[in-house]
Parts: structure tokens; sequence; C-alpha cells
């Protein structure tokens, strides 16, 4: 079942659309005050996410030469995918009722009136709030490449990797008619669309792009982990938008995913803590703000299914998960995932789809999973991951061979030693 199904199946009041405008007098009739202003709120949360939230989580991470162009990334991102999602995003992402992508019927957001609904809210923060997750999760996958590449390449690059990649994906598994959510895969808030879909984007454009110059030899260490750690509790606090918003209404439901994303978050950063206290003999900073976030990323999917019981497990799952993956598997591999996107939100992401799987309970959202009997709901899960993760990987391929033929990928290696900052935007922090 979609993710518009799933929220807007049970009310009565959905209107007719005549040239994509609804009958003002029943729009009037569905609109509840208490949804909307939740809603409102929350895409306010989510905006929070990536400006300052991934600005300043990022940028604290990188070096001090580095760190405007980090943060500058992320605030270009935000403006451009606000236009794509206007112009055509939205359109191919809820849209029609095809399997594989919407339609154009809504290019530059055209039907959208002050009396278009989505179920008990207005089509217009229904829109905005879903431009929210268009946004954070390019943004999410610069973090990947920081410090070497050129950044009016990443800007086309990440244009038409919203276009081509996060919009279909987005349209499979919420869209109406949407193949991955029809055949019952589940996913609350952005498991596979946001976290997997970005993770292994970052993944592939890391690969392509290379290493950065004196990877592995010279000290690439943060040069603010305070920076990092605002950067942090933004992110915490404006993802209780993210889940508990995706429920689309201020209710029971909205609740538990709010309590559940806090107890995923508090046990994935104590899992992260503990296991680098135990294997390294101090607990850094960094990691228990990387802890919280895998946890973050693992409810993401499963908010609107589980219980507390469930989201203890699962957080603790994730947190040991991505640590192993940025400590152990990151380093075996050789690759230079500058800020630990896949290691985080691909490996978390990951965990968190199947273990929906596992720990959903019917009473909260409807599916059984596991333990409550229904094993063919891990199936169906490992099933969306899969098609997540090779059609990501192969589109983010031949994207990143395409902008890097025609623009060049990764500025020069002179560039890159005297910093970002200064040689793309000629500025340079105090």
């Amino acid at each position: 079942m979609s993710y518009l199904s799933r929220r807007l199946g049970a009310t009565a009041a959905i209107t007719t659309v005549v040239f994509g405008m609804a009958d003002p007098a029943l729009a009037a009739d569905a609109l509840n005050s208490g949804d909307t202003a939740w809603m409102l709120t929350s895409s306010l949360l989510v905006l929070l996410m990536t400006v300052p939230g991934v600005a300043l989580f990022y940028g604290g991470m990188v070096r001090k030469k580095n760190v405007l162009a980090t943060i500058m990334q992320s605030f270009a991102v935000c403006c451009m995918a606000t236009i794509i999602w206007m112009v055509i995003g939205y359109s191919l992402a809820f849209s029609g009722e095809a399997p594989f992508v919407g339609d154009l019927g809504q290019l530059f957001l055209a039907g959208i009136g002050v009396d278009s609904m989505r179920g008990t809210i207005p089509e217009s923060v229904f829109m905005m709030f879903q431009m929210t997750f268009a946004i954070i999760t390019p943004a999410l996958i610069t973090g990947a490449v920081a410090e070497r590449i050129k950044f009016s390449s990443l800007m086309v690059f990440l244009a038409l990797w919203l276009i081509l990649v996060y919009a279909p994906i987005c349209h499979w598994v919420w869209g109406s008619g949407g193949f991955l959510g029809g055949a019952g895969v589940l996913d609350f808030a952005g498991g596979t669309v946001v976290h997997i879909n970005s993770g292994v984007a970052a993944l592939v454009l890391c690969l392509v792009l290379g290493k950065r110059v004196g990877y592995g030899r010279e000290n690439l260490s943060p040069h603010n982990l305070t920076l990092t750690m605002i950067g942090a509790t933004l992110l915490w606090v404006g993802w209780f938008g993210f889940n508990a918003g995706s429920e689309l209404a201020a209710n029971g439901k909205a609740g538990m995913a709010m309590a559940v994303t806090q107890i995923a978050a508090a046990a994935a950063a104590l899992a992260w803590m503990c296991a680098e206290w135990m294997t390294r003999g101090k607990p850094s900073v960094l990691g228990i703000a990387s802890g919280a976030v895998s946890g973050l990323v693992a409810i993401t999917p499963a908010a609107g299914f589980v219980l507390p019981g469930g989201a203890l497990v699962l957080g603790l799952v994730a947190g040991l998960g991505c640590f192993v993956a940025v400590t152990w598997l990151k380093h075996k591999l050789r690759y230079d995932d500058s800020l630990d996107v896949f290691g985080v939100h691909g490996i978390g992401g990951i965990i968190g789809a199947v273990l929906t799987g596992v720990f959903a309970v019917k009473a909260v959202g409807g599916t059984p999973g596991l333990l409550e009997g229904n094993g063919a709901q891990v199936g169906l899960q490992l099933y969306g991951v899969g098609v997540t993760i090779a059609y990501s990987a192969v589109v983010t391929f031949i994207l990143a061979k395409l902008v890097g033929a025609v623009m060049g990928l990764r500025v020069e290696e002179d560039e890159e030693r005297e910093g970002l900052d200064i040689s793309l935007h000629g500025e340079s922090v105090a």
C-alpha cells in the first residue's frame, strides 16, 4: 500500500479534482486545522535539518580550509532543490498512478491552490513537507565528496540526480500506484527513499571521484567538533518533524513515531559510545554524535510501524552496525567517504529497513512483522532495499561519468591543497 493511500485512504472527504483544483466546499469540510498546524511545523523542522543542521554537521567535520565550501554546498542545494521540486520534481513523484514514475500533470505545481487538499491538509503544505525531503537527500550526498569536488559539477550532478533518481524512487515507495509501495514494502519516512538512496549514491560518487590528496598519509581530522555537535542536535530535533510528521496528522500514531524516534537515537548513541570506549579506550564527541544520527536513520522507515521495545533493539543494532561500517569496513575496502555518508546513512538505512520487517506491529501500522508471524515482510523489505540499491547505484554511476566527461568532477590538486574556500569561493574563515 502506498504512502498516500496508507494515510489518506480513511479520509472520506477527499474531493474530485477538476483541472487540478478541489471543490472548495468539500475542501473546507476536509481541512483539519490541528493536522495542518502540525504539518506546517514539521515542514519547518525538516528544513532545519539541512540549513543549518547538515551544513553545520558537515562543516565542522572538514578541515578549516574547506568549511565555507562545505556549508555552501548545503545552502546552495537547498535553493536548487526547491526550484527543481517546484518545476518538475513534485509532479514526477506524486502525480498520476503509474508504477514507475509520476506524470507531468503538476509541472510548476499546476493545480495547487488555496483549496487543493491532500486528505486533511492543504496540498501546498503536503508539497512543502515533501520538498524538505527532496532538499535534505542530495545535501546528504555532499558529505561523501567533501574537500575535493568542483562546486559547478556537484550542482549539475545533483540537479540531474534529483530528477532521475530521487523523484522516481519517491514515487515507487510513496506515490499513488508506485510498485514498491504497492507490493507492500514498508517505509514510513524515508529509509529507502532518503537514506539508502543517498548513502548508495554517496558511495558510488566518492568511488568515481577518488580519494582526497593525502588520504591515509596526512592528518584530515575535523577542524571544529563544536559545529558538528550543534549540527547533530539540530538534526535530532528536526528528525521529529521528519518521522512524526510523516503520519500527516496530529494523532496517536504521530506521537508513537516521535517516541520511538527518541528511543532509537539514544540507544544508538550509547551503543556507538560504548563500542568506541571498549575498542579505542576513550568515547569521542564525534562518535556519540554519529551514533545518534545512525539511530535516527535506522528508525526512519520503522517509525510508524514499531513499538518502543522494537525501537530500542533497532537503535542498539544500528549503533553497533554503523560503528563497524565506519571504523572497519571503510578501511578494509579503502574508499574515501569523507564524512561517512554510506557508513551512517547507507548502512543505517539498510538495517532500519530490514528490521522494520521484523519489529512491525499490526496494532501500530496495520502490518505485522516477523515477530507477529509475518516472516514474508522481511523478504519484502529486502526486495525494496535491493531495488533501491541497484537503481540508485547504476544511475548515479552513469550521471557521475557523464558530468565528469563534460565538466570534470574534481578540482585541481593545487586547488585542493589550497582549500576549496579560497580556490572555489574566494573566501576564508578568519
